[in-house]
């Protein structure tokens, strides 16, 4: 691959700025962050290695992980460092400029995964599932990342239904509730009752942030809305997107003040330590309840997220958790056998359970296999698991709208440039009227798929 990228030809074979346009605003701290990234340099092979997901648990996981394959091949090193949800763009932002990229990087959004291949920065990933085995997957976990016919541009590490309810059992028979709020009317409604005596609502989030703008995308379809078309043709502006943040905007009541900056881990905390009647996670509310606060490990569960009415179906939002191999990257072989590695059955099933049903088995024989199903938590909590297993079968994203739509290259760009979020904050926090912030966000979304 030519290491000039300053124009190059995208994967669909247009000519156009690639690296530029992905790494705008990187310069601000490409260099810095590069110098701070590069670990130290020792003896032998380095093999260095991202994610995004880093609990306590995992980083155990991925120790037995890493020594494992050390063993196995004397001489290398396995250097894991850690990003984030939050800041993962800007970091690779400035890998990817300064040409100092990591070996392998997992955990990151199937949306993500898009962008980058389509600006030709990573290498492809056949290689390594066929070392895994692909008949050892689940039927279609792979197929959000056949992004160009015959190749793919990552694997599927797992799944995640990202936007579950969480409920306290105990609060809803208080308020008389007595089953799982499944239309927007019922969730408002069972908030209203369950809110008081320094509990709120939701911890729903209003912050510029990628999960403000995850989880309106979710609400959008929720209402029964998209945000393209099947052929990628922006269809924001629709009665289903004004309904979503009008019903959005009359849920900012029903949530702490805090929420104004909530992400991912806020929005977490809030639900776990009590502090809110629902919650909208995935699978690790489980592992951190039981932690945190255990005395209400016997009173949560969940459900799909509501909707407008039921005769919207519930839209799960999946990431479809990757691994993926920069182009740039060097001592690709080695690469390679340990991403197959991460794969292997002891070191896997100990992976999804260090936080178990946050990120669900896509390997057929790990979900049958019994130091799987014994985990503690997969067994206290079956029904859960299985919700969220069969929420995220059928999950998508922004990168894969539906099973009509036609990959989005241009979802991660977005994603990344927070129009979404701020279409949110002018709504809510501004209170400007809908249909003109939904004309201006379309424009946006427009100018940016064209780019």
């Amino acid at each position: 691959m030519s290491r000039n990228l300053q124009q190059q030809p995208s994967r669909s074979g247009r000519e156009r700025i690639t690296r530029r346009t992905l790494l705008r605003g990187a310069a601000a701290l490409g260099t810095a962050f590069a110098a701070a990234c590069v670990p130290e340099k020792k003896t032998g092979t380095t093999v260095r290695w991202w994610s995004t997901q880093s609990s306590p648990e995992q980083l155990a996981v991925y120790r037995y992980q890493i020594k494992t394959f050390e063993a196995a091949h004397p001489g290398v090193t396995v250097a894991f460092e850690r990003t984030s949800d939050e800041g993962y763009a800007a970091q690779l932002a400035a890998a990817f400029s300064g040409g100092r990229v990591p070996n392998l990087v997992t955990h990151l959004p199937s949306f993500a995964v898009a962008d980058y291949w389509e600006a030709g920065l990573l290498l492809p990933f056949d290689d390594v599932i066929n070392a895994v085995g692909a008949d050892k997957f689940l039927d279609g976990a792979n197929r959000v990342y056949e992004i160009s016919p015959g190749k793919h541009a990552a694997a599927g590490l797992g799944h995640t239904a990202a936007n579950m309810l969480w409920l306290r059992k105990d609060l809803m028979e208080q308020a008389g509730i007595d089953r799982a709020p499944a239309t927007w009317d019922e969730l408002r409604s069972a908030c209203r009752k369950m809110q008081g005596g320094g509990v709120y609502g939701a911890p729903l989030p209003y912050a510029r942030n990628s999960m403000t703008t995850l989880v309106i995308i979710g609400f959008i379809h929720q209402a029964g809305g998209q945000l393209l078309s099947p052929d990628l043709d922006v269809a924001i502006e629709s009665d289903e997107a004004a309904n979503a943040l009008e019903f959005y905007r009359s849920m900012r009541e029903l949530s702490p003040p805090g929420a104004t900056s909530y992400s991912w881990g806020e929005s977490l905390t809030a639900f776990v330590s009590g502090a809110t009647a629902t919650g909208l996670y995935a699978g690790r509310v489980l592992i951190n309840v039981n932690k945190q606060n255990p005395q209400i490990a016997d009173q949560v569960t969940c459900a799909p997220y509501p909707t407008v009415s039921r005769d919207v179906a519930p839209w799960t939002f999946n990431d479809f958790p990757s691994v993926f191999i920069p182009a740039d990257a060097d001592n690709l072989d080695l690469t390679k056998k340990f991403a197959a590695w991460l794969y292997r059955d002891e070191g896997y099933i100990r992976q999804v359970n260090a936080t178990p049903g946050h990120v669900l088995p896509v390997l057929k024989s790990v979900l049958r296999d019994e130091r799987f199903r014994e985990n503690e938590i997969v067994r206290r909590y079956p029904k859960e698991i299985e919700a969220m297993s069969a929420a995220a079968a059928a999950g998508h994203n922004l990168g894969w709208e539906s099973v009509d739509h036609k990959i989005n290259v241009r979802a991660g760009a977005i994603v990344n440039s927070g129009v979404l979020a701020e279409m949110v904050q002018r709504v809510v926090l501004n209170n400007e009227k809908i249909r003109s912030v939904l004309a201006d966000t379309a424009g946006r979304i427009e100018s940016i798929m064209k780019a």
